[in-house]
C-alpha cells in the first residue's frame, strides 16, 4: 500500500476513531493522543492481512483508549472539586440533517451521558460506546476486545441498564434549549434575579468543573435560590470584568462560552425538562477550554 493511500485511508476514518476515543475519554486533548498512537500503528503496521480498514483502526484505538482510561481513573481519584468532559465543540455538518441520526450523535456526546459513563468501568465504557454510539454489533465488539460474545453483551447489557438509570431525562428540542439558553444569558448578565429564578426548576442542580485550577464551586449547588444567586452574583461580576458571551454548539447542545481578551474563560451547558433549567454545568479549568480557543478569538 503506498504511502499517500495510507494516509488517505486512515483520514477518511480519523472522524470515527476521534468519536471513539473522545466518547471513552472525556478529553480532547487525550482523544487526539490517542488517535495519533493509532495512526503510528497503523502506519507502521503490516496491512497484508488487512482486509476491513475501518474496523483495525478502530480496535487500535479503542485498546489504546482502554489503557489511557486506566490510567486516568487513577488521577481523576484525586481531582479537585466536581469532573466533568472536556467541552466539544460539535456540527454534524450537512451530511447528518436533524434527524433521529443526529438524536443519537448528539446524546451519545452529551455531558450528562458522558458525566454517567465516567461511573462506568472501562469495559463496560468500551462496549457502550461501541454499541450505542456506533451500532457495531456484538460479534465486532467482541473481537475488538478480545472477548467472548456471551461476557460482552452482558457488558452491554449492564453498562445500558446503568446509564439508563441514571443519566438525567433532559428534553431533546434544541430550539427550545437554545431559547432558554438565551433568556439565561439575558436575566444574568442584567441582573435581573426574578428573571433568572423564573427560568430555573425548584430543585435545579449546578456542577462547576475547576479541577483547582480557576474559581467554581468545589461542590455541585442545589436549590434555585442557591443556584441563581450564585449565577447572578459570578455573571454580573464577569460583565463588569469585560466578559464577553457567545453561542456556541458543543456537546450536541447549545451552550455558551464567556471569554475575556480574546481567551476561553468559561463554558456553559444547560440541561431543560419540562421547559425549565434543571442543570448548569460549568467547565472553567482552563486544560479543557484550549479546543475553544478559535472560537473564543472570534468574539467581537
Amino acid at each position: 500500500m503506498a504511502a499517500d493511500t495510507v494516509t488517505d485511508v486512515f483520514e477518511e476514518h480519523r472522524p470515527v476513531l476521534m468519536g471513539v476515543a473522545y466518547r471513552m475519554l472525556g478529553r480532547v486533548a487525550d482523544a487526539e493522543d490517542v488517535v495519533q498512537d493509532a495512526w503510528l500503528r497503523w502506519s507502521q503496521a503490516d496491512r497484508s492481512d488487512v482486509r476491513e480498514p475501518r474496523a483495525y483502526m478502530v480496535r487500535i484505538t479503542t485498546h489504546l483508549a482502554l489503557d489511557r482510561l486506566r490510567r486516568a481513573q487513577t488521577r481523576r481519584e484525586a481531582y479537585v472539586g466536581p469532573w466533568l468532559p472536556e467541552p466539544l465543540v460539535t456540527d454534524f455538518g450537512p451530511t447528518v440533517p436533524d434527524t433521529a441520526e443526529r438524536a443519537v450523535l448528539a446524546d451519545s456526546v452529551s455531558l450528562a451521558v458522558l458525566v454517567v459513563l465516567e461511573s462506568l468501568s472501562p469495559l463496560e465504557r468500551a462496549v457502550f460506546v461501541l454499541r450505542e454510539a456506533f451500532g457495531l454489533p456484538f460479534s465486532d465488539i467482541a473481537e475488538t476486545l478480545d472477548r467472548g460474545e456471551a461476557a460482552v453483551r452482558r457488558l452491554g447489557a449492564r453498562a445500558r441498564k446503568h446509564v439508563e438509570e441514571r443519566r438525567p431525562r433532559f428534553d431533546a428540542d434544541p430550539a427550545q434549549q437554545r431559547d432558554l439558553t438565551e433568556r439565561f444569558l439575558a436575566a444574568a448578565s442584567e441582573g435581573d434575579l426574578d428573571g433568572l429564578m423564573d427560568l430555573l426548576a425548584h430543585d435545579v442542580r449546578l456542577v462547576g468543573d475547576s479541577g483547582g485550577k480557576a474559581k467554581a464551586p468545589l461542590r455541585v449547588i442545589e436549590s434555585a435560590d442557591k443556584v441563581g444567586r450564585f449565577l447572578d452574583g459570578a455573571t454580573r461580576q464577569g460583565v463588569a470584568d469585560g466578559m464577553r458571551f457567545r453561542f456556541v454548539e458543543f456537546n450536541g447542545g447549545p451552550g455558551l462560552l464567556a471569554s475575556r481578551r480574546g481567551e476561553p474563560d468559561s463554558a456553559f451547558q444547560l440541561g431543560v425538562v419540562d421547559g425549565k433549567i434543571q442543570y448548569v454545568y460549568i467547565v472553567r479549568n482552563p486544560d479543557k477550554l484550549r479546543s475553544l480557543f478559535s472560537a473564543a478569538e472570534q468574539m467581537p
